[in-house]
């Protein structure tokens, strides 16, 4: 059954850890088939019903997707934007491996529009980074940060194509995030983004435009970033 356990684990979730674990491991990549229920009824000697109700949990958590009269698939990784969460946060919580590739780290200044968004000075320097997010070798978003570089001039020569910027920011300058505000819209790959992101010129993405704050409610970051859009899911919940 469903409940059964084993070492205090639900039986199920031993399941659903293993195809998490392969997952991980590239040894499954998105697109690829996962075991049916009757394989993996028979490799993890449980009922039916117990490896249906495994494969249903990750179905409903994104991991993977079923289709009909085909199978069970890795799901294609998407990001759900209601929790503020880094880039290394989202892919960690879906057991697969963050990469990023650096395109840009260094201190900038004159621009006036970002600076604002920041809360400074128009001729503040400030420190710009883009990264090019990637899953396994496949892009997934452009992302340009920029932060007061009067705090976080560290920051340019950080290792952040490896670890994350909030935990940077928490870990080496004691900087905890709270909150975001958000300007979403949908806008065309121009020749340059479409290269980058692997897609056709002209190509629907998803932009987004935070300014991410701290807990002493301070503009800390200014991040635009483009998406993949197939790859990124809005929920939001409307009341009356």
């Amino acid at each position: 059954m469903a409940g059964n356990h084993r070492n205090g684990t639900p039986v199920y979730k031993r399941i659903q850890g293993a195809i998490r674990k392969h997952i991980k491991a590239a040894e499954l990549n998105p697109g690829d088939a996962v075991p049916s229920e009757r394989e993996l009824a028979k490799t993890h000697k449980v009922s039916l019903m117990t490896a249906r109700h495994a494969l249903a949990g990750l179905e409903r958590e994104g991991v993977v997707e079923r289709r009909r009269g085909a199978g069970t698939f890795v799901a294609a990784p998407k990001i759900h934007f209601n929790k503020l969460m880094s880039y290394t946060e989202h892919m960690s919580s879906r057991g697969l491996a963050p990469r990023s590739r650096i395109l840009v780290a260094k201190v900038i200044e004159d621009e006036q529009e970002i600076a604002a968004r920041l809360g400074l000075p128009a001729a503040s320097r400030m420190v710009k980074i883009v990264r090019l997010r990637l899953t396994g070798e496949e892009p997934f978003a452009l992302e340009t940060c920029y932060l007061p570089a009067a705090d976080f001039s560290g920051l340019v020569s950080a290792p952040l194509g490896r670890s994350s910027l909030f935990a940077a920011l928490q870990h080496d300058y004691g900087v905890e995030l709270a909150y975001a505000d958000e300007e979403i819209d949908a806008t065309a790959a121009d020749s340059s983004l479409a290269e980058m992101l692997g897609l056709l010129r002209g190509a629907a993405i998803l932009r987004i435009r935070q300014v991410i704050y701290s807990t002493k409610a301070k503009a800390t970051i200014y991040v635009v970033g483009f998406y993949r859009s197939e790859r990124h899911t809005l929920f939001v919940r409307r009341f009356r």
